[in-house]
């Protein structure tokens, strides 16, 4: 990527770039929409991700292009503007250079940037959080500034939370920025505090990106967010985090039907995610793979963030020789399914499960073996 990234730079800007910083995509292990709700979650980095060029310029002019849009989009230095149309994705790079001043950093007045990714679009693997720590990466480097790990991370939620408009918690950039490979990264949301728990030997992830709608800022995440809020006005704690099991059943009583079914998943979802890192540290994959499972069936049934497309995936797999677990991967409503897998589970196998899918909607998924990978980086500069 590194070489067909400056080679692509200087095609389109003239000449080499000064800067170059990586951040991988990542994989929602388990803990679903509990990152904003002030729980635990897991997640993985992943060997594919966005990759930033950069040059500083001295007019002041900012001009960004990319592998995934045609054209350059030229901006002013002090636009601030969102972008709009095929100028949307600027948005992800644009926001966190506003997002820098939040934190008392500076953001180069001018540059010259291209952007790079091997991931799949709309496979919920967060471009998004990669695309804004890559940056963030490039950005502070032509600036001669560093910042620790737990800010950077921070400056990429910023800028998806208050420029691009998603309600995210911390998962997506945290995960991004503290990867580490044969890893998983465990975040308690509240802190944030990360850390990260070793995977057992012999775990490969599948994932099976079904290409329908993953738009997360189309409202539905935000929907969800809203009610996960109006959950906890309603238990009178400031986070659904609070909420402890016991008793759990009496005390959703109080609320609306809908409401309570979404405070039910988190509150049990972060039960789950505890379990998973203990039986993660005990080797036990087959006890990992049913809290996956268990995961998928609550947010199909709870709340209610899955699709028939990613509810046929989690079937086919969950009953097929050598898979531990399936669930959705992402904030849902389409995008993808991931299986954790032993070795044995491979190609031929995988193709079946997609044969099966195409049989039923007409088209197969992308099927994408995943290894784990180191996080975010400054490659160069």
């Amino acid at each position: 990527m590194k070489e067909a990234l400056r080679k692509n730079f200087a095609a389109v800007f003239g000449g080499e770039p000064q800067i170059i910083a990586r951040a991988p995509g990542r994989i929602e292990f388990i803990g679903n929409h509990t990152d904003y709700n002030g729980g635990t979650v897991l997640g993985a980095s992943i060997d594919r991700g966005v990759w930033v060029a950069l040059t500083p310029r001295a007019d002041g002019r900012r001009r960004f292009a990319s592998d995934q849009r045609p054209g350059v989009v030229a901006l002013a230095a002090d636009a601030t503007a969102k972008q709009t149309g095929a100028a949307g994705w600027v948005n992800y790079p644009l926001g966190v250079s506003v997002a820098l001043a939040a934190f008392g950093l500076r953001a180069p007045a001018g540059f010259d940037y291209y952007a790079m990714s091997d991931l799949p679009v709309g496979a919920g693997l967060s471009s998004s959080a990669a695309i804004e720590l890559a940056s963030a990466l490039a950005f502070l480097a032509a600036t001669g500034q560093t910042v620790p790990r737990e800010t950077l991370v921070k400056i990429g939620r910023h800028a998806e939370n208050h420029f691009v408009g998603v309600p995210c918690g911390i998962l997506d950039q945290g995960v991004s920025g503290f990867g580490r490979r044969d890893h998983l990264v465990f975040i308690d949301c509240r802190g944030p505090v990360f850390s990260t728990v070793p995977l057992p030997a012999g775990s490969h992830f599948w994932i099976f990106n079904t290409h329908t709608k993953h738009a997360l800022i189309d409202g539905l995440y935000a929907e969800r967010h809203r009610e996960c809020m109006e959950a906890a006005r309603g238990l009178g704690v400031a986070l659904l985090a609070d909420v402890k099991p016991a008793g759990l059943e009496a005390k959703l009583a109080a609320l609306p039907p809908v409401v309570a079914k979404r405070a039910r998943h988190i509150v049990e979802e972060i039960v789950r995610v505890d379990a998973a890192v203990l039986a993660l540290r005990s080797g036990d994959l087959s006890a990992v793979g049913r809290l996956l499972t268990a995961s998928h069936r609550s947010s199909q049934h709870l709340f209610e963030n899955s699709t028939p497309e990613l509810d046929f995936l989690v079937d086919a797999l969950a009953a097929a020789p050598h898979v531990h677990g399936a669930r959705l991967s992402g904030g849902g409503f389409g995008g993808a399914a991931m299986a954790l897998t032993s070795a044995e589970f491979g190609e031929t196998q995988a193709r079946a499960v997609a044969s099966a899918y195409a049989a039923s909607f007409g088209s197969a998924p992308d099927i994408l073996h995943m290894q784990t990978g180191d996080g975010a980086e400054l490659v160069a500069g």
